[in-house]
């Protein structure tokens, strides 16, 4: 299949597609000839370029009483590229050796990768200080990337879009989630809204960072001498915040994970069950806390490899077969080359919580799911369920108050994990799994997604009409 891909690719060149935007800058579009596979890239705002990668499901079906999903994957970081990571190591057809992946999510629906915000894999500024700094900004250029894809596609408007976050990726996906609602609402965008699906996702990085040494000192990675020395940084953290110190507060965020490192003699954020030294690539325990979101991202996932080297690296993979497959990323363009930038330019918003968005969300109506891998650490079990309980939502109490129904997957009766649903809020607890919970849990998952994707689609006009009387009365 790969090859035959290759041998499209000089076919494809012939139909190239330059598209003007709203905003007067060139969309491009390239693609293979069968329409199962698209790319191209959006000029969001003047030269700010972001890169998108759309998959077609070869198990698509045509039932017009259920439209055929499309998910569009946010990776994390900030700076983790969508595109490499999420594509290529977790969800997408291939793995990074290009070999055939079971678990892809195309078997539940069409996928839309991209690499947000500006800056990220293979998207790029021409200028530094176009990199945004804010994750509102952030959901403006995607809302943007989503008006010149769909609006220009009348398959792609009947197709429900669900948005599924990771890590960093939840505060994009809520912000992003406010701001398509806001453009279909005004027209400006023509987009069935799905839902939104949260995984280990950085909402409120308070109750994150305060949940990991009592976390770690319960599965025995911290005594109390590490947690005591971490939760005085916590404590300096919340107040930091409180005082709208952000920045500070991301400065003392990278101290705390220094002093876990060195206390829990390198205990790995993504699975608590790891040592940050057992991946393949030869690094110290203060190199990993100093390294960026995309090459900490990668260290980790190149560990669960069963062949680590040359044809699994992904940093090689992408500038190299997938860059010659693509044929359209400009000269100078380095995949991850200005990644290390954007976690630089989003450390004021990056200890900045989003809960309200996701109240605002559930008050809305919109299908919400949040899903969390039992092993993380750096987006914990422990800091999720913290930081739902803050949530406004009044269907709340009512959700706390139920039981969970476990979980299990594939003929064997082992659990898997547990779930509980109220109203338009869903939350699965998958065992077993890190902060990658695709890549550690597949077959559970990929129930979850076909649950999460038949959830029914946001009615905008309903909303609308609920706005209207709030005015009339």
């Amino acid at each position: 299949m790969w090859n035959s891909h290759f041998a499209a690719f000089f076919c494809v060149l012939l139909v190239f597609l330059f598209l003007p935007l709203f905003n007067g800058g060139l969309a491009m579009a390239v693609g293979t000839p069968d329409g199962s596979e698209k790319w191209g890239y959006v000029e969001v705002r003047p030269k700010a370029h972001m890169f998108w990668w759309y998959y077609r499901s070869p198990y698509r079906t045509q039932d017009p009483n259920n439209p055929w999903p499309i998910i569009l994957w946010l990776q994390g970081g900030p700076g983790a590229s969508g595109v490499g990571t999420g594509n290529f190591e977790e969800v997408g057809p291939l793995d990074s050796f290009l070999k055939p992946r079971n678990s892809t999510w195309l078997r539940e629906a069409d996928l839309l990768f991209v690499d947000n915000p500006v800056g990220t894999g293979y998207s790029f500024v021409e200028e530094e200080k176009l990199l945004v700094k804010t994750d509102e900004e952030a959901a403006t250029d995607l809302t943007t990337l989503l008006i010149e894809i769909f609006n220009r596609n009348e398959t792609l408007q009947k197709s429900p879009l669900y948005i599924v976050a990771e890590s960093y990726g939840g505060k994009y996906a809520v912000t992003l989630g406010l701001s398509a609602i806001k453009a279909i609402e005004d027209r400006r965008l023509k987009l069935l809204f799905g839902g939104i699906a949260l995984g280990d996702s950085w909402i409120s990085p308070e109750d994150f960072v305060a949940s990991w040494g009592p976390l770690l000192k319960d599965v025995s990675r911290l005594d109390e001498n590490g947690l005591f020395e971490s939760n005085s940084l916590v404590e300096k953290i919340k107040q930091q915040i409180a005082n709208g110190k952000f920045k500070d507060a991301t400065e003392t965020w990278s101290d705390l994970e220094e002093v876990i490192g060195a206390n829990s003699n390198s205990v790995d954020f993504y699975n608590f069950l790891l040592d940050s030294g057992m991946d393949p690539v030869s690094m110290t325990a203060a190199e990993l806390v100093r390294a960026t979101p995309r090459k900490r991202y990668s260290r980790y996932l190149d560990s669960l490899k069963t062949s680590p080297g040359e044809n699994g690296d992904l940093d090689l993979l992408m500038n190299g077969v997938i860059r010659k497959k693509l044929g359209i990323i400009p000269n100078g363009v380095e995949w991850g080359g200005q990644s290390g930038l954007v976690f630089d330019y989003l450390e004021g918003d990056f200890m900045r919580p989003r809960i309200k968005e996701v109240d605002e969300l559930l008050n809305k109506g919109v299908n919400l799911t949040i899903y969390n891998g039992q092993l993380d650490v750096i987006c914990s079990t422990k800091g999720t369920e913290a930081w739902v309980e803050k949530l406004k939502w009044e269907g709340l109490k009512t959700f706390l108050s139920i039981d969970r129904t476990p979980l299990y997957c594939g003929d064997g009766r082992m659990t898997k994990g547990f779930t509980k649903s109220y109203k338009n809020l869903h939350f699965y607890w998958i065992l077993g799994a890190g902060h990658f919970v695709p890549v550690d849990q597949p077959c559970v998952t990929l129930d979850m997604i076909h649950r999460f994707t038949r959830s029914g689609v946001y009615k905008v006009e309903d909303d609308m009409k609920k706005q209207k009387l709030k005015v009339t009365n």
